[in-house]
């Protein structure tokens, strides 16, 4: 029962990655009628999307990371590697490279350079929560 619902809790936390950053974001670009309008839209979206990671991975941690699991399952000990990972990767989006974000915009510093870093580790992110799922999915 308790690995199923880390299980779900994964596909929850990969899923809500990939629908805002692959669909829910663009389309705020597309349909918005400013690129300003759509990045404080999206600004908000991502801080909610931080703390939504912050807890799938959080709950995967306290499911998965005790000693009578890690020792007996391979895939929970492959699997939190990444889901370690992926709660890095969120926080320092969100308290180390979203403040100089917004920084940026007001002093005119190198945003599209930030913007980039910011792109990737969420693209890194995405991949350390698929490869967790991808990892407890697996059969024995």
């Amino acid at each position: 029962m308790r690995y199923r619902f880390g299980l779900m809790i994964a596909a929850l936390w990969w899923g809500s990655l990939t629908a805002l950053g692959f669909v829910i974001v663009p389309m705020l670009f597309a349909h918005l009628p400013s690129p300003a309008a759509a990045g404080q839209v999206a600004a908000k979206l991502f801080t909610a999307q931080t703390w939504l990671s912050i807890g799938c991975a959080m709950f995967l941690l306290l499911i998965f990371n005790q000693k009578e699991v890690v020792t007996q399952d391979l895939r929970a000990q492959a699997a939190i590697k990444f889901i370690v990972t992926g709660l890095l990767l969120a926080v320092l989006v969100e308290f180390g490279l979203s403040p100089r974000i917004i920084s940026a915009r007001v002093d005119g510093g190198n945003l599209k350079l930030l913007h980039g870093l910011g792109s990737a580790m969420y693209f890194g992110q995405w991949l350390c929560a698929g490869f967790a799922l991808w990892r407890l999915s697996r059969d024995k």
